[in-house]
């Protein structure tokens, strides 16, 4: 019998493979050393940041995000947090395909409202199919309801990213359940996206089958980044592989590890 390991075992989005199944943000840090120092503790592969909020080139005179995070060395996936509406959502990501030279992997995020950083599904609706019209390959972020996440699927999304709680807000995986429906219908990868505070609940939504996890916040605002970003690797590592082992049954009952007959008296 052969175990899965990470080269045996990777994330494919879009056709392509990784080792890694923990995505990481950009934002929070103290600065771009900090930044660097908290990806590569990650291991993680995927980097994903702010269009709006990032200088990637459009200011020569700023720090520029990719002397940190270079292409050459991992994915980057532009991301369109701070749109509310999906025209801003669109052409966001169009100005992350001008300034990456054709860059089409892009997530997906349209909000609801400033306070709870909820989804705006119409608008995120509106946005996917538009993108995908366009050539983009998304990643959309959505609420933990099945029946969006399949219809998000049926428009053409390269993978699927419920929250498992608001964004930033540490409280975990709420709803369980509900990621465990989306992981059980869904033919492109799921990734939680938004809500992981601790290596635990990391652990837990790779437990529940998830494909991968994406999180900023809880390793950013921790209060060692750099130790949090290692504990989280492992976290995601050491879920996918109990996924894998296939838990125990749950009982109501107590159940002896020895055997209770056949004792040496």
């Amino acid at each position: 019998m052969t175990l899965a390991t990470p080269l045996d075992d990777p994330l494919i989005i879009a056709g392509q493979s990784f080792k890694s199944r923990l995505l990481v943000g950009t934002g929070h840090y103290a600065d771009l050393a900090e930044t660097q120092a908290a990806v590569t503790a990650s291991a993680a592969q995927i980097v994903t940041f702010a269009v709006r909020r990032s200088n990637i080139g459009q200011d020569a005179q700023a720090p520029n995000l990719l002397d940190a995070i270079a292409p050459q060395h991992f994915t980057l996936l532009p991301n369109t947090a701070g749109c509310y509406t999906a025209r801003d959502a669109v052409r966001t990501c169009l100005l992350a395909r001008e300034l990456l030279d054709g860059h089409d992997l892009v997530k997906l995020e349209v909000l609801g409202d400033s306070q709870t950083l909820y989804p705006d599904i119409t608008e995120t609706l509106a946005a996917a199919r538009q993108l995908v019209e366009l050539g983009f390959k998304v990643m959309v972020y959505t609420s933990d309801d099945p029946l969006i996440a399949r219809r998000l699927e049926e428009l053409g999304c390269v993978a699927i990213m419920p929250l498992g709680a608001p964004i930033g807000s540490g409280l975990g995986i709420r709803n369980p359940y509900n990621i465990r429906l989306i992981v059980e219908n869904a033919k492109v990868p799921v990734i939680v996206d938004a809500g992981v505070g601790t290596a635990s609940d990391a652990a837990i939504a790779m437990e529940l089958g998830c494909d991968g996890v994406l999180m900023n916040t809880a390793i950013a605002r921790a209060r060692e980044p750099i130790r949090m970003a290692s504990a989280m690797r492992q976290a995601v590592c050491a879920g996918r592989e109990a996924y894998l082992a296939g838990r125990m049954p749950r009982r109501l009952d107590g159940d002896a590890s020895s055997p209770l007959g056949g004792l040496f008296l």
